[in-house]
């Protein structure tokens, strides 16, 4: 392959030894112990990935320490996963124990494998993002905190991944997890007619808007919102800072439950509402914690082996769901939207219980 210098660099040319020998000749893969999987080539060699929690915004310091590690037991060879957990990859068996005692000994959590919660897929929140409705960091981190030890185990029916989304233009995966974590706001847009014409392009604002809500203003120079149309979706403050949509009184949180990416045993599924709002409560989010625990717990109990978050509401019926869980169904949970049709249940076959 020709060497240029656009674009990123051939993702090959990082790969340990051992899968450039066998990419692609994979054989099977067994899951030994938490955090722990097993890779079989046809060749008969054997590749250890060992999967330790990690956050997604890390100091220099940290790297380097996840770096010194690498190069004590893997020839300096790691990845990171989709959902933020760092892999060390290592061709030698020996040194599997004493990578897992080196991670004990610094504290990191190792797991996230096989029927257990891998760390949380989240978006920029507070720190960086430009229209959340709650943090990303800060409610993660206290949810895992209190669901740590499904993390380390695998004693759940099947693996359940769990999302957070500051705002629903979600740079996340809260679409497609079992439990997702979404920032919601709930106050239209207020344009600031003075700033309007000199920050904001007119035609680009109006054709952000994904619900058709935005309209030019021309004896203002500046826009007019629809509060009827309006999803509160923030796209409009993206590309003109003078529609300003924070509010903290009643922008919060939103609890989505049942999507998934895999094909496996059933389709791919998007996430459907559960909780309507809870209040943005930093920096422990006490509210978001017990609703998720909540749910996970009551998953834990009722589900059956390899059953999904998704897979198992389907079964019992969201009738059930609703009364399993305590949580309260109200006209939040009824889809008004105009392409609402769609996605409504047309079948007889309700699952009251």
């Amino acid at each position: 392959m020709a060497k240029t210098d656009i674009g990123p660099p051939n993702y090959r040319n990082f790969m340990p030894p051992i899968i450039q020998k066998n990419y692609g000749k994979w054989k099977y893969h067994e899951n030994p112990k938490p955090g722990v999987l097993k890779h079989v080539a046809e060749s008969g060699d054997e590749l250890f990935s060992v999967r330790a929690g990690s956050p997604r915004l890390m100091s220099t310091d940290h790297i380097r320490e996840i770096c010194d590690i690498a190069e004590k037991f893997c020839g300096g060879y790691l990845r990171f996963t989709s959902r933020h957990n760092v892999e060390f990859l290592l061709s030698d068996r020996s040194k599997v124990e004493p990578l897992l005692a080196e991670l004990k000994s610094k504290k990191y959590l190792v797991g996230g494998t096989g029927h257990s919660i891998t760390s949380i897929v989240h978006t920029q929140g507070w720190v960086h993002c430009h229209t959340p409705a709650t943090d990303a960091s800060g409610p993660v981190k206290a949810v895992m905190d209190e669901l740590h030890g499904y993390f380390t185990s695998m004693t759940l029916p099947s693996q359940v991944r769990i999302a957070l989304a500051c705002c629903l233009n979600m740079c996340g995966a809260v679409h497609c997890s079992d439990i997702a974590i979404l920032g919601i706001h709930r106050t239209v847009p207020k344009p600031d007619h003075n700033r309007v014409p000199n920050v904001c392009e007119i035609p680009t604002t109006v054709a952000s808007c994904p619900t058709g809500a935005i309209r030019p203003d021309p004896k203002n120079k500046s826009v007019t919102i629809n509060e009827e149309k309006c999803m509160y979706c923030g796209n409009c403050y993206t590309v003109c800072p003078a529609l300003p949509l924070a509010d903290p009184d009643n922008d919060g949180i939103s609890i989505w439950v049942g999507g998934k990416v895999s094909n496996a045993r059933s389709a791919p599924k998007f996430s459907k509402l559960a909780i309507p709002f809870l209040p943005n409560n930093p920096p422990r989010w006490p509210e978001t914690v017990a609703a998720v625990k909540n749910i996970v717990e009551t998953y834990a109990k009722h589900a059956r082996k390899h059953e999904r978050m998704g897979e198992w509401i389907e079964r019992v019926g969201w009738e059930r769901f609703f009364r399993l869980t305590g949580i309260e169904f109200t006209d939040k949970h009824i889809d008004d939207f105009t392409l609402a049709p769609d996605t409504y249940r047309t079948t007889t076959q309700f699952k009251w219980g």
